[in-house]
């Protein structure tokens, strides 16, 4: 090409080099330099020895192996020096942190009891998007219709009698059919069975009856019910606020309410944690707990 004039479509920044990194030149000098060297070893060994003079008993020979044994060693430097520095170019990939669960958070955090504030809360917030601020006010549970709460130090049987310490009396008085005296509200059905066997100091001579959907038919529930008195029911709300629908389990003797609020499974979930368990236990409050709770002939205890 003729001097000043320029290629067209931008050819000019083809033919400019990339610049080389500081890397890349000393490892391009130290192989010039390398290269050099055993040219210069292979030249000395083509060199024919001087005339006239001879080494003694084949040292010749021996010279020769040495020379080629060095020159092999010297490649072989030359190589593994070349391949450290490929390995040195290549980035270091990064390590991803682990995310953490929320089983992780709450594991890590200290265990709160429960209060009175946190199941109201729990039922204002997931009812402010659809419900007017006089609904709101009718789902609001006042302080009067709550028990003293679990402050992590009871056991099922010692915070039952803290709360109702004439249990004998009251399950006397109770000849009511399709209803309890007292509901507990788990979360699942193994919790349920594990919560009955530490009823054992506190129920007496009261009868118990499992209220889940866990290999048990509604139609079996029923018929217990209605078979004879039960004084206490255990259960989850999903399978309770289904009998309460269909008429087969009534509130009118209902006085005690317990939420089993501070147990964890084996996530660290609480009841309102888990999103399945949180929707039938609001729902079950919205279809009679709450009215009754105003009327002042029921009271919750968060256990």
């Amino acid at each position: 090409m003729k001097k000043g004039k320029k290629r067209k479509g931008g050819t000019e920044n083809m033919d400019t080099p990339k610049k080389k990194t500081a890397l890349e030149d000393k490892a391009e000098r130290d192989g010039k330099e390398r290269v050099e060297e055993v040219e210069q070893l292979k030249k000395k060994l083509s060199e024919p020895t001087k005339k006239g003079k001879k080494r003694k008993g084949g040292t010749e020979n021996m010279d020769m192996s040495e020379k080629k044994t060095a020159l092999k060693s010297h490649e072989e430097c030359f190589l593994a020096d070349k391949e450290e520095d490929e390995v040195e170019e290549k980035p270091k990939k990064k390590r991803r942190r682990k995310k953490k669960t929320i089983s992780d958070v709450l594991a890590m955090s200290e265990p709160k009891p429960g209060c009175p504030g946190d199941l109201r809360n729990l039922v204002l917030d997931h009812f402010k998007d659809t419900r007017s601020v006089i609904e709101l006010e009718e789902l609001t549970l006042p302080d009067s219709s709550f028990f003293a709460s679990n402050d992590l130090t009871h056991s099922m049987s010692s915070y039952l009698k803290e709360i109702c310490p004439k249990w004998a009396k009251v399950q006397k008085q109770h000849t009511e059919k399709s209803s309890v005296v007292m509901l507990i509200v788990c979360s699942s059905a193994l919790r349920v069975i594990d919560v009955i066997k530490h009823l054992t100091t506190f129920k007496g001579e009261a009868k118990v009856v499992k209220l889940f959907a866990r290999h048990i038919k509604i139609e079996e529930q029923v018929k217990l019910l209605q078979k004879g008195v039960t004084h206490i029911g255990v259960g989850t709300p999903g399978r309770i606020s289904a009998l309460i629908e269909k008429e087969c389990l009534t509130l009118s003797a209902l006085r005690f309410m317990i939420l089993d609020w501070n147990w964890r499974d084996q996530k660290q979930r609480r009841m309102v944690d888990v999103n399945e368990v949180k929707c039938d236990l609001l729902k079950l409050l919205q279809i009679g707990i709450v009215k009754a709770c105003r009327e002042e002939k029921l009271k919750v205890g968060l256990f």
